[in-house]
């Protein structure tokens, strides 16, 4: 039969319809605004392990990032988005080239405080569908009750794998460790918030104002699955320059394409006051409610079946 798959997943399409709309209802009382942007831009911001699709001379974006804190500088305090991003050449169990993704910003807040709301809003979920402090996903249970671990990435580095950051760094191996040995023992009793990362992995990130060689970023885990990446916004106009030339420069490097530099974002940054924001993988999120270690599990249609 040729919708046999769609049929076979059928419980899971009516569980991503509840999640969504539960992810509406949890923003929607705390007064955010719903918006929607372009999705087709003419440029994104230049990040080293990301790459877009091209749309004739334009972008299909990988995030709504840009639009949404260029909204964030015209005054709007509280915003959200759910959205179709994206992304070249990924594909895998835990990846699709074209995914959903909640996106959402505060003025006023830093990454501290997102971290006590998306706690919240992953809790306002399970109550939503009915369950309790506890979550089984592939034979293991984790406790979803607060307050969740919040472990630095130093920590993680010399928990994990024995080395310090600047180490990893210097053997330019931090993102090995990080997928192998760091990223699947995250998140297995409790959810954990990987948080504190070396400035180089953090390039919209502001620093720590007592230890500037760190970046106000945190990552969260459930059962070894990232869910989302999120920061404090830097709002300083020349450092944010500077650090999209580094990143251009190691895609010109590699051998990728260079976006335009994001001029008019850049330009608007003088008026963005302090805030944060968050991107977390809508599709990985079903996941974990569906209990299903393949994203394919969770989506309507796949690349290959159109």
């Amino acid at each position: 039969m040729q919708n046999f798959r769609q049929l076979c997943i059928k419980k899971n399409l009516y569980l991503r319809s509840r999640i969504i709309s539960a992810i509406r209802v949890f923003f929607e009382k705390r007064q955010y605004l719903e918006v929607e942007t372009p999705y087709r831009v003419p440029t994104l911001a230049p990040e080293s392990h990301i790459d877009a699709e091209p749309s004739g001379s334009w972008f299909l974006h990988t995030s709504p990032e840009l639009c949404m804190k260029r909204l964030l500088t015209a005054g709007y305090e509280r915003i959200f988005q759910i959205c179709r991003c994206f992304r070249k050449y990924e594909r895998g169990q835990k990846h699709l080239p074209e995914m959903t993704l909640l996106e959402w910003y505060g003025a006023g807040v830093d990454y501290q405080d997102l971290m006590d709301e998306t706690e919240d809003l992953v809790r306002h979920i399970a109550e939503t569908l009915g369950l309790g402090e506890t979550l089984s996903y592939q034979g293991q249970t984790i406790n979803i009750a607060s307050p969740w671990e919040r472990l630095s990435v130093n920590q993680a580095f010399k928990r994990f794998n024995g080395i310090s950051i600047e180490k990893a760094l210097s053997e330019k191996r931090f993102d090995e460790i990080m997928g192998l040995s760091i990223e699947p023992n995250l998140g297995l009793k409790k959810p954990t918030f990987l948080l504190d990362y070396p400035v180089q992995k953090g390039a919209l990130a502001r620093r720590k104002n007592d230890e500037p060689e760190i970046a106000e970023r945190f990552e969260l885990y459930i059962s070894g699955l990232e869910l989302c990446n999120a920061f404090s916004e830097l709002t300083d106009k020349k450092e944010q320059r500077k650090r999209f030339e580094q990143e251009m420069d190691f895609q010109k490097a590699m051998g990728k394409t260079v976006y335009p530099m994001p001029e008019k974002f850049l330009n608007s940054l003088d008026r963005m006051p302090p805030s944060a924001g968050c991107a977390l993988g809508v599709d990985r999120l079903v996941m974990l409610f569906a209990d299903t270690p393949n994203i394919d599990d969770v989506v309507a249609f796949t690349t290959e079946e159109l």
